[in-house]
């Protein structure tokens, strides 16, 4: 039997995030789970080495990885749009899990339960904070983009940038980790590769 769990996930590379905005340049769901996977492990990293914490790094990768898979079903929702209202969002977060179920089902019964695992947040206090920090990386990995289009002369993303920095200048209050991330690696976004490597 054939069983149709990663040519599906393979499609992420045609859902283009941010499809009602006017881009610079075109980010696909791919890439934004490879940054966002790079981020959440950076952000765990940091929470192991300078506070003391047991956070599955490498399971914050792979989680990050996933977290928007079930937008190849869905679609990208746009943010204004999902959290409009409590009932949009409660709607939305039922047809993620309904999206979500239906990837898990194209999984041979026998592996499925590693993917639940990946999917589905339960789990220990540091489990459930290793998925808050996954959940920072995807502000932070929004908040990237809004800088760079801005600093490709697009003004379309000022708003978004505005509401992502409060955001994430919450979080900050709230977990040292991104706190960390936030004052030491996000100043060299947006920079040349001159820049960066000099």
């Amino acid at each position: 039997m054939n069983y149709h769990f990663f040519a599906t996930l393979s499609r992420m590379k045609y859902i283009e995030r941010w499809a009602l905005m006017r881009n610079a340049r075109h980010e696909t769901l791919s890439e934004h789970a490879l940054e966002v996977a790079m981020i959440a492990h950076g952000l765990c990293i940091i929470g192991n080495t300078r506070y003391g914490r047991h956070l599955n790094a490498e399971k914050a990768a792979l989680v990050a990885l996933y977290h928007d898979a079930s937008e190849i079903i869905t679609g990208d929702m746009p943010t204004p749009v999902k959290y409009r209202s409590s009932k949009i969002r409660s709607a939305y977060k039922e047809v993620e899990a309904a999206a979500d179920e239906q990837l898990l089902s194209l999984l041979p019964e026998d592996l499925k339960p590693a993917y639940e695992a990946i999917f589905e947040p339960y789990g220990d206090p540091d489990e459930m904070y290793m998925r808050m920090l996954v959940k920072a990386a995807d502000k932070i990995s929004a908040l990237i983009k809004c800088i760079e289009e801005a600093r490709a002369g697009n003004t379309e993303f000022s708003t978004a940038a505005e509401s992502t920095q409060s955001a994430i200048d919450k979080l900050c209050k709230e977990s040292p980790e991104v706190r960390d991330f936030v004052k030491d690696f996000l100043p060299s976004y947006g920079r040349t590769l001159d820049e960066l490597l000099g």
